[in-house]
This record gives C-alpha cells, sequence and structure tokens, in this order.
C-alpha cells in the first residue's frame, strides 16, 4: 500500500512539473490577451447549442420533471450548459467590457492619457459600426430569403424555437420594406426585437455596454489606478439599479466586471495571483459552471436549484432577474477564474479556438437563419402535416433520433462553412467601410488644396 502510495505521488509530482510555469512563460501567458478569442467562439457555439435545445429538446431547459422528479442527465448541472444560452450571452457582454477596456487601461497607466483617451474615441466609434453593419445585413438576407417563403417549413413546425421566431412573407414588396426598415429600427431599440433574426436582441445591449465602458473610462482615466478601481466596484453594485432603466440589469454588472479584469490584467498582482491558479481556478471554474447552469424556469422543482433561488432571495439586489442572476455571477467567476490562470489561458488560445472566434459572430448572426431554413427543410423533408388534439393548426411533427443524426451533422459543416466564408470574404468590406466612415469623420481623407501648390 505504501509502495502504491509512494509511486502515485512521485507520478503526481512529475505531472504537476511538467504544467508548471516559470515566471518568463507565465509572463509572456498573462501578457496574451488572444484566450478572448477562443472563449467567445466557445460561448457561440453554446448559443447555438441552447436554441436547438429550445428547438428540438424542450424538456431539457426544465430541472427535472416534475417536483423532486427524476431528471434525464442533460438536465443536471454542469451538463444542462448546452441548454443555457443566457449565461453564454454573459461571457459575450463580459469579454465586450474586457477587450474595449484593455488598451486605454494599459495607456492610462503607462501615463499616456492622451493616447488612451485617443484610443476610446476612435474604439467607441468602431464599435458601433462593427455591430450595426454586420447585422443590418444579416438582417436583410433573411428579410430576402423569408419573402420567398424559406422560413415557412420551420413556421408550420413542432419545433418551439423554429415556429415562434419564423416570419412569414409580407403581404406585398412594399409592405416588405416598411417591415425590413421596422426590423432594422427595432433591433436597436428600447425592448429590442427583430423578427427576421431573433438572436439580434442582445446586440443593443452589447452596444450600450460598450457605451458604458468608453464613458466610465472617459470619465476615470485621469485617476490613479487605485481610485479608478474603486469606482469601478461602486457603478458595478450601483448599475443593479440603474441599469433596469435601459431593460436589462444584468448588463452593468457584465461590463464592469470587464473593466475590473482588464485592470488586473494590466496590474502586477495578476503575476502574484497565478502562482496559485492551479489551486484557485480549478475550484472557481466548477463553481462559476455550476451557477451558470441556474434554469431559466420551474426553478423550485430541482432541490440543488431551490436551494440557489433561495440564496438569491436573501443576497441578490432588488431588480436582479431571477432567471439570469446566478448564470451572470457564475459567467463572471468563471471569466475571472481564466484572467488569472496560465494554463486556461493557454488552453483558450489554441488555433481551432482562435477560429471559432474569428467566426463567432458570424455564427451568432446566421445560425438562426440557417436553423428555421435549411436544418428546417432537412429535419422536416418527409414529414406530413398532423393536427394534434388541442392544436389550432396542423404542424409538422419532430420525426425519430435517426434524422437527427444525419441532419445535424450535414447543418454544422454548412453552417461553419458559411459562417468561414462570411468571415474571410464578408467581414473585411465591413472593416473598409467602418475605416472609410473613420476617414471621412475624424477628417483624416485625402482633400485637394483649395490653392495650387508653388512649386518652389
Amino acid at each position: 500500500m505504501s509502495a502504491a502510495l509512494s509511486t502515485f505521488t512521485t507520478y503526481a509530482e512529475k505531472a504537476l512539473d511538467h504544467t508548471r510555469f516559470d515566471d518568463g512563460a507565465r509572463k509572456r501567458a498573462l501578457q496574451d490577451s488572444s484566450w478572448a478569442d477562443g472563449l467567445r467562439g466557445v460561448a457561440a457555439v453554446f448559443v447555438v447549442s441552447s436554441h436547438m435545445v429550445l428547438a428540438f429538446a424542450t424538456h431539457l431547459v426544465i430541472p427535472c420533471y416534475g417536483e423532486n422528479g427524476p431528471s434525464d442527465l442533460f438536465q443536471k448541472p454542469f451538463f444542462r450548459l448546452i441548454s443555457q444560452g443566457p449565461a453564454w450571452v454573459a461571457l459575450f457582454i463580459i469579454l465586450s467590457g474586457f477587450v474595449n477596456s484593455l488598451k486605454p487601461i494599459k495607456s492610462a497607466r503607462a501615463g499616456n492619457i492622451d493616447v488612451g483617451l485617443s484610443n476610446l474615441a476612435t474604439s467607441s466609434f468602431r464599435r458601433s459600426f462593427r455591430l450595426f453593419l454586420p447585422a443590418t445585413t444579416a438582417t436583410v438576407l433573411s428579410w430576402f430569403i423569408c419573402q420567398f417563403g424559406a422560413y415557412d417549413t420551420a413556421a408550420k413546425s413542432d419545433a418551439y424555437w423554429l415556429f415562434t421566431t419564423s416570419p412569414h412573407p409580407s403581404s406585398s414588396w412594399g409592405a416588405a420594406f416598411e417591415d425590413l426598415f421596422r426590423a432594422i429600427r427595432t433591433t436597436w431599440s428600447y425592448n429590442p426585437d427583430n423578427p427576421y433574426d431573433q438572436p439580434q436582441w442582445a446586440l443593443m445591449y452589447l452596444l450600450q455596454g460598450s457605451m458604458m465602458v468608453f464613458m466610465t473610462l472617459l470619465m476615470t482615466i485621469n485617476l490613479a489606478p487605485r481610485y479608478r478601481v474603486l469606482t469601478v466596484i461602486g457603478l458595478y453594485f450601483w448599475s443593479f439599479n440603474w441599469t433596469i432603466k435601459i431593460g436589462d440589469p444584468m448588463v452593468g454588472i457584465d461590463v464592469y466586471v470587464g473593466i475590473l479584469l482588464a485592470e488586473l490584467s494590466n496590474s502586477d498582482y495578476l503575476l502574484s495571483m497565478s502562482r496559485f491558479s492551479t489551486i484557485i481556478s480549478p475550484p472557481l471554474t466548477v463553481l462559476g459552471l455550476y451557477l451558470m447552469s441556474f434554469p431559466a424556469e420551474y426553478h423550485s422543482w430541482a432541490p440543488w436549484a431551490y436551494n440557489l433561488l433561495l440564496l438569491r432571495q436573501r443576497i441578490a439586489p432588488e431588480g436582479s432577474e431571477t432567471s439570469r442572476f446566478w448564470p451572470t455571477i457564475g459567467a463572471q467567476i468563471l471569466a475571472f477564474a481564466i484572467v488569472i490562470s496560465p494554463h486556461m489561458r493557454r488552453g483558450l488560445s489554441h488555433p481551432k479556438l482562435l477560429w471559432l472566434g474569428k467566426v463567432s459572430f458570424p455564427l451568432y448572426l446566421l445560425h438562426g437563419s440557417f436553423m428555421r431554413s435549411i436544418l428546417s427543410w432537412m429535419v422536416f423533408a418527409n414529414q406530413t402535416l398532423v393536427k394534434k388534439e388541442g392544436d389550432e393548426v396542423a404542424k409538422y411533427p419532430r420525426p425519430g433520433m435517426f434524422v437527427y443524426i444525419i441532419a445535424i451533422p450535414i447543418f454544422t459543416v454548412l453552417l461553419f462553412t458559411a459562417t468561414h466564408f462570411w468571415a474571410n470574404k464578408v467581414e473585411p468590406w465591413f472593416g473598409r467601410f467602418t475605416k472609410m466612415a473613420e476617414d471621412i469623420s475624424f477628417g483624416r481623407e485625402a482633400r485637394p488644396p483649395a490653392l495650387p501648390v508653388r512649386a518652389d
């Protein structure tokens, strides 16, 4: 027994030595922020999976079958993350706050206030265009194929997320253009809604979150780092109240956590904390993922969710959403665990995950249209309309498991091929338009002199 224990201890020590960073390697890992792209890609994939669950496996949304009833594997904590869309959207907003504040804070800490302010002005201008242009293009494409009946199959299906998000063709082309302009306008309005691309509801909050970052840093960039951190912490708790007025009480706390993580990434504390990351990060990661598993409804059915519900009632500020409070807090804890861990940073910087990060925004914009058209055609191709008892209209019933086994991999290949094409061929055009608008608006465009220039 002692020999076996000695062998195990020796093996564990060798394994730990193999994964241990020296100070130089640790510092290089902590200076690399590409992990944010990898995490963004992972979050985008889980957003897609949550919509697949809402379409074809709605029973996984609830934590169990009835109060204190049995539960399937993918209804349990951690496994149910495939259906937790709000938790992964919270990560999007945290990463937005982190990435948008990283360079200005670095400049401020180096004493280059003018450079930091210039970065803020440029970033705030670009952010609006880099959200609006791709989103509007995706809306136009979705609107166009909708007018030719591309979503008719989805609208008549028994798949919940598909039939609730599939618009019908407009009555005429005149009405269609009115519907298009209304959809673009309401995407960026209070209580955002886009009938042609439902996932775009989050874009207005991403834009608002970015503006919160820019305004906060504009007000605090001249402060010493410790006082800027104290100010942001104060705004974190205050935002529970005032962000209710913009329709989403969870945006502010995510954004301010992103700013605090950027401050930590630019401080000397990060290197010190990273030495203990192999002890701190694993339990924090488990805790974060556990809280992210909190269900959106029927919280009292499962004991583990009910305990979190009771705890939230004691500690959460007034106005925080029950269904999104714990997933949001969990996402923040997960982001902190990653920031202080060189190992997790390096893992999320894997080339395949960086590619996922590159296509994450096209994936977010295109997956809804692909699900309501291509995937619906494949899944319900051989189904006939059936009117069930209690239904007002006949619907295409969901097929057996074999159809999904064939259809979903094909759909996935088509979807990622389209997102790769968008990222490489379409996205650069948005960059050119943004640069053109920036040059014109900032007065950088080449203009001929008012009078001829003398040769001497």
